[in-house]
């Protein structure tokens, strides 16, 4: 038996979970959150039985509360709720499934609780990968990354995870919805067209990031922190297939690579098996018909956002702070048709540029910056939130 919690149930990586369970035998779920979506939250709750649940808003949570009140959920609300999620003194593993950095303090009082965690919320580790390493390594908590390509470079290192022994980490990226373009063809490019993922079935954000090929700028960041690794050592490729999902090169240049279809519900399971593995309903890898693998390097000039983020990794501190911030409101912004796709780097760029980088940030720091940034956007815009 696994007693688990997952922090965004509703979502897109929350909902393949569940799925998950669902063909694992000795998984009890106690907890589950959503940002508002409590009709599919209700139903989660009538089926799983979880002894907590959490709404981020908490008019949501009043309603979700008389809709439930026939079953002995214990319905809680905002931030104070996520952590109660992540707390449960049953729960063993927390699911972190989150959008943003509201995922970084349920995450860490999780940690402190002892409770390993796989991980599925980048910004966790963008904004504050030192701290949060630091404090699993000192708990004795596992981080297991859920996203494919960090699950992928995880499989990868079960024999050799020694850092001596890496020369880099490849990881991949399909090249999102605008492989191919160049910027001038990406101005008036709609929210609808930048959502419409080739391969993968995503939430907007996400979606929207991969667009922009932040998505694989932030991965890059998390990898540097779950690895241990060297920004310089870590190279993206542009793989439209996402059959390899990512590879490691070590020192004697051998090259292992982890495959299979793209369907994330794989490296959730492993996630939570880990370190055994059990029969998946998934689809097996067809080499006939996947007989063609390419690779090319990124349009740096084109997704400048990709260019950012490893800028914004070399000078660490609070500088990817200020890169996650700006990105999720400047995304906002274009997904309400206030700006342009082609001005979500400009704007990040522009703010990441006024700020002054503090090297060894506290909670306090990161949690103000992220503040700080979210601001500064409206002022570089001359709007009103």
């Amino acid at each position: 038996m696994k007693n688990i919690s997952i922090l965004g149930s509703t979502g897109s990586i929350g909902t393949q979970t569940l799925e998950v369970i669902d063909n694992l035998k000795g998984v009890k779920v106690w907890g589950l959150s959503t940002n508002t979506n409590i009709h599919l939250l209700e139903e989660q709750i009538r089926k799983y039985h979880p002894v907590i649940a959490a709404v981020m808003d908490p008019n949501s949570a009043k309603e979700l509360k008389k809709r439930v009140k026939d079953t002995n959920t214990h319905i809680v609300a905002g931030l104070d709720g996520l952590v109660d999620v992540t707390t449960i003194p049953q729960v063993e593993m927390v699911i972190t499934s989150v959008v943003g950095i509201v995922g970084l303090i349920p995450t860490l009082e999780a940690i402190k609780s002892g409770k390993h965690i796989a991980l599925a919320n980048k910004e966790t580790l963008v904004t504050a990968g030192k701290m949060v390493m630091r404090e699993a390594c000192n708990r004795k908590v596992s981080i297991i990354p859920v996203d494919s390509e960090h699950s992928a470079i995880f499989q990868c290192l079960q024999q050799n995870a020694e850092k001596k022994f890496i020369k880099r980490l490849l990881v991949t990226a399909s090249g999102g919805p605008f492989l191919g373009k160049k910027l001038e063809e990406l101005k008036d490019v709609t929210p609808e067209q930048a959502l419409k993922h080739p391969k993968w079935n995503m939430g907007n954000k996400i979606s929207i990031d991969s667009a922009t090929l932040m998505n694989k700028g932030l991965e890059v960041i998390e990898a540097k922190w779950l690895f241990d690794v060297d920004i310089d050592s870590i190279q993206v490729l542009i793989h439209p297939q996402s059959i390899v999902h990512s590879m490691v090169e070590y020192i004697d240049h051998s090259i292992i690579a982890q495959l299979g279809v793209p369907d994330m519900k794989m490296p959730i399971q492993y996630a939570i098996t880990y370190p055994e593995r059990y029969y998946s309903n998934t689809t097996s890898l067809d080499f006939i018909q996947n007989n063609k693998l390419t690779f090319s390097q990124p349009d740096f000039e084109t997704f400048k956002c990709l260019v950012l983020a490893y800028r914004a990794a070399k000078a660490d501190g609070t500088m990817p702070v200020i890169l996650n911030a700006a990105n999720e409101v400047a995304v906002q912004l274009f997904l309400e048709r206030k700006i342009g796709f082609t001005e979500i780097p400009e704007l990040i760029e522009q703010v990441m540029e006024k700020h002054d980088n503090i090297i060894n940030p506290t909670l306090k720091d990161i949690l103000s910056y992220d503040s700080w940034a979210r601001e500064m956007i409206y002022e570089e815009l001359r709007i009103c939130k």
